[in-house]
């Protein structure tokens, strides 16, 4: 009895299938990272895919490993799929590391767009709303990094629900990824709990090392969560990241919006572009009747973006969904989207203005014609 063999499967196409396959982390194609070891045939159609990782505990393996099945079945002629991992030597991660280095003294493209999230003190809900923005925006297809630089009171692993170190790949750092969001925090690298007791000079070269020693990639925003006040994160990280406007987060007391002036203020003096101004917590909605009810006053918002000549982009509710989230460790735009917290941190994020630095001021590089 002769039996019906399928088409014989051209192994070239299954290569460039599987090459094809972005690395979860480094968002750029196995073949082109030269991470694909083999891709081969054997009897029956089964395909045998060997991808070499950054690092053998690579977080992501489970989903590369679902991807490279995924490519490979859509050849022709493949009837199964066996996917093994290996890692790179040393030799090939110093290769790569290098290769992966970007050209700019920060590694970010002249066209990412970066937000430097600020307010005049704590409590205002500053990180949320940065965290809620970042997976907003990357919801709809934007490649979104979001940089934790409130070394003291940093809160992005317990927003985004991850508590991993980065890859270390040769002297580069690999961002923590969830949610379709690239994240960097001193939180990753130290336990629950453990306080932060940093001195100017060690924070200064930790934030530049964050921007310059890891590999964001081609990004379309990059948010930086700044911590409260003047200080000197703020200035140094603002000096590293000439391109960034404020983004200034207050609710409506007028306590909050008279010290969040102090930030606009300094931003000004720095020849800073300010993007606009955030009022969160502009009222309680009630999860049963509906009802909101302005807890901490009214205006706020209004008043410092007429101080600062910049629009006020929202006014975001407190509501039990936001809360809720923040503790469950998913953005309250991906768990909850109709909340009306949700809502209107969707509709800041739609709304975030393109703003160009201006070259008042600055010193431009001359070029004598000869």
């Amino acid at each position: 009895m002769l039996t019906r063999r399928g088409p014989k499967v051209d192994e070239a196409v299954l290569w460039d299938a599987v090459g094809a396959v972005e690395d979860p982390e480094i968002h750029r194609s196995l073949g082109e990272l030269g991470m694909l070891r083999s891709a081969t045939t054997g009897r029956g159609g089964k395909a045998q895919i060997e991808v070499a990782l950054t690092t053998p505990a690579c977080p992501l393996k489970d989903k590369l490993r679902t991807d490279l099945t995924a490519a490979a079945s859509a050849v022709a002629g493949v009837s199964a799929v066996e996917v093994s991992f290996t890692a790179l030597s040393e030799r090939e991660r110093l290769a790569l590391s290098q290769r992966l280095r970007g050209k700019t003294e920060t590694g970010l493209s002249a066209d990412t767009r970066v937000y430097a999230v600020a307010s005049g003190k704590g409590g205002v809900g500053k990180s949320t709303v940065a965290a809620n923005l970042a997976a907003a925006l990357a919801r709809t297809g934007k490649r979104v990094g979001l940089l934790d630089a409130d070394v003291w009171g940093y809160s992005v692993p317990q927003l985004f629900g991850v508590r991993r170190s980065p890859v270390a790949l040769k002297g580069l750092m690999l961002p923590v990824e969830a949610h379709d969001v690239r994240l960097m925090s001193v939180g990753f690298f130290v336990d629950d709990g453990e306080p932060v007791v940093w001195r100017g000079p060690m924070l200064h070269k930790a934030l530049e090392q964050f921007l310059s020693d890891v590999h964001w990639g081609e990004l379309d925003v990059l948010l930086l969560d700044l911590p409260p006040g003047t200080g000197d994160i703020t200035l140094s990280l603002l000096e590293l990241v000439p391109q960034a406007a404020l983004l200034a987060v207050t609710t409506p007391q007028a306590a909050a919006q008279t010290v969040a002036s102090r930030v606009g203020r300094m931003a000004r003096d720095m020849r800073m572009p300010v993007a606009g101004v955030v009022e969160n917590m502009s009222t309680l909605a009630c999860a049963g009747c509906g009802e909101h009810t302005a807890l901490f006053g009214s205006g706020g918002g209004a008043r410092l973006a007429g101080e600062l000549s910049a629009p006020l982009l929202g006014q975001i509710p407190l509501d039990a969904e936001l809360r809720e989230s923040g503790d469950a460790g998913e953005p309250v735009v991906l768990r909850s989207p109709a909340a009306p917290s949700a809502i209107a941190l969707t509709e800041v994020a739609n709304g975030l203005p393109v703003v160009k630095r201006s070259l008042a001021g600055v010193a431009l590089p001359l070029t004598v014609l000869r």
